[in-house]
C-alpha cells in the first residue's frame, strides 16, 4: 500500500510541506488538470441548489417522510449502477463513460427538477440521477490513475476547493429567494445548473485522455459480454472481503455516506421548520460552511500529508459529532449557535472527506481499482439506502432525531477508524 511521504524538515527542524496546494495547482497536468480546472462548473451550480432541495420538495407538497423516501429510491437505483460502473468504465473507457453518464445523470435530472410538480417528478429525477454512480467512479479514475499517489491528498483537497467556489455566489440565491420566493428561484437554479454542468462535461471531455489502466482494461474486456464480466464480480467481491483493510475502509465510507445523506437532506428542514430560520436566510449558512471548508482545505488538510490518518480522522469525527449535538440543542432563531454548528461540521467534513477518498485509493489493488471501487460503492449505497426513509420517519416524529442518529453513527465510525489504524 502506498503512503504519503513524510514532509521534509527545514534547517530549524520545523516540518514543512514539500509541495503546497498552490504548487500542486501550478504543476497540474494531464487528466488531473482537466478534472480540477473544470470542477467549478459542476460545484458552483450544485452547491447553489443543494441547500434548497429538501425544502423545495416541502414547498411543492411533499412530507418529511416522502422527502426521505425520494432519497432512498434514488439510492436504491444507485446500487444497480454502482455495480455496473466498474464494467462500464472498463468497456467504454474512463473518458467516454464519464461524458455519457455525466450528461444522463446530471443534465437530464436538472431539467426534471426545474419542472417538478409533485412526488412523481422527484422520483423520476432521483432514478435518472442514480446513473451518477458511473461518473462518480470514472471521474475519480480519470483523476487518480495517472497521478502520483503521493499527491493525492493535495489533489483531493483541490477538487473539494473547486467544488466549494459557490461560496461567492450563495448569498445571491438567498437574495433571489427573498425577492421572488423559494420555488421560482430554485427552478431557475436548476436551469442554470443544466447549462453550466453540461458545459463542464463537454469541456472536461476535450481536456482529458484515456488513462493507461483504462486502455489496458478496454483491451482486456473487448469482445466479452457484460454478463460474463458480471460473473467475475463475485471473485473480486471475495477478494475485497478477504482484504481486511479494504473491508474496514468500505465500512468507514458507508458510515460517512449515511451521515452525509441524512445531514444534507434534513439540515434545511430542521433549520427552517424547527429553528425558524427564514428560507431566504438559509443561503448564508452554506456560505459560512464553504468559507470554513475552504480555510481548512487550504491551511489544515495540506499539513496532513505524511501524517498517519487515525488521529486526524478521530478529531474530525468528534468535531462533526459536536456539530450535530449543537444543532439539536439550538433554540429558535439562535443564529450564532447554528453558525457554530455549521462551522464544526464543515471543519470536520473537510478532513473526513479528503482522508476517506485517499483511504479508498490506498487500500485497493490498482489493477482492479475500477471493479473494486464499484463493489465498494454498491456496499456503501446498499447500507445508506434505508436511512433516507428512516431519517424521514424520525424527522416527522421529532426533527432532531435524524441528527441524534448521526451522532451514534459517528461514534461507530471512530471505532472502525481505530480498528483500521491497528491494521496498518
Amino acid at each position: 500500500m502506498r503512503r504519503a511521504r513524510i514532509a521534509h524538515a527545514l534547517p530549524s527542524g520545523r516540518p514543512r510541506l514539500n509541495n503546497s496546494l498552490l504548487a500542486t495547482l501550478r504543476s497540474l497536468k494531464g487528466n488531473a488538470r482537466g478534472a480540477i480546472l473544470t470542477e467549478p462548473l459542476w460545484g458552483i451550480p450544485f452547491n447553489l441548489f443543494a441547500p434548497y432541495a429538501s425544502i423545495y420538495m416541502l414547498a411543492l407538497g411533499l412530507s418529511d417522510s416522502e422527502v426521505g423516501l425520494v432519497t432512498s429510491i434514488g439510492l436504491a437505483g444507485q446500487i444497480v449502477f454502482a455495480l455496473l460502473s466498474g464494467i462500464i468504465a472498463d468497456k467504454l473507457g474512463r473518458r467516454r463513460a464519464t461524458l455519457i453518464f455525466d450528461i444522463l445523470a446530471w443534465s437530464v435530472p436538472c431539467l426534471i427538477w426545474a419542472m417538478a410538480r409533485d412526488i412523481v417528478w422527484f422520483v423520476a429525477a432521483a432514478l435518472v440521477n442514480s446513473l451518477r454512480k458511473v461518473p462518480d467512479n470514472t471521474w475519480n479514475l480519470l483523476l487518480v490513475e495517472d497521478t502520483d499517489p503521493d499527491d493525492l491528498v493535495h489533489i483531493y483537497a483541490l477538487a473539494y476547493i473547486a467544488g466549494q467556489l459557490a461560496v461567492f455566489f450563495a448569498p445571491i440565491a438567498g437574495l433571489l429567494i427573498s425577492r421572488y420566493s423559494l420555488v421560482p428561484t430554485v427552478r431557475g437554479l436548476y436551469l442554470l445548473a443544466f447549462v453550466l454542468m453540461t458545459t463542464k462535461f463537454l469541456v472536461l471531455n476535450a481536456m482529458v485522455t484515456e488513462t493507461r489502466q483504462g486502455m489496458v482494461r478496454m483491451a482486456a474486456t473487448r469482445g466479452r459480454s457484460i454478463v460474463a464480466l458480471l460473473r467475475e464480480i463475485g471473485g473480486v467481491g471475495r477478494q475485497v472481503l478477504a482484504t481486511r483493510r479494504t473491508a474496514l475502509t468500505i465500512a468507514i465510507m458507508a458510515i460517512v455516506s449515511i451521515v452525509v445523506v441524512v445531514q444534507s437532506t434534513f439540515w434545511a428542514i430542521i433549520a427552517t421548520e424547527r429553528i425558524g430560520i427564514p428560507a431566504g436566510h438559509i443561503a448564508y449558512f452554506p456560505f459560512a460552511r464553504s468559507l470554513v471548508m475552504l480555510a481548512f482545505l487550504f491551511f489544515a488538510v495540506p499539513r496532513l500529508r505524511g501524517v498517519p490518518f487515525g488521529m486526524p480522522m478521530v478529531i474530525a469525527l468528534v468535531a462533526y459529532s459536536a456539530s450535530c449535538v449543537l444543532l439539536v440543542l439550538t433554540p429558535e432563531r439562535a443564529y450564532g449557535m447554528l453558525l457554530l454548528s455549521v462551522a464544526l461540521e464543515s471543519a470536520g467534513y473537510a478532513v473526513i472527506a479528503t482522508q476517506t477518498e485517499c483511504l479508498a485509493v490506498w487500500n485497493v489493488d490498482p489493477g482492479e481499482r475500477a471493479r473494486i471501487v464499484s463493489i465498494a460503492h454498491v456496499v456503501v449505497i446498499a447500507c445508506t439506502t434505508p436511512f433516507g426513509w428512516i431519517a424521514g420517519v424520525l424527522s416527522e416524529r421529532n426533527r432532531a432525531l435524524p441528527f441524534v442518529m448521526n451522532v451514534a453513527l459517528l461514534i461507530l465510525c471512530m471505532l472502525v477508524v481505530r480498528r483500521l489504524k491497528d491494521e496498518r
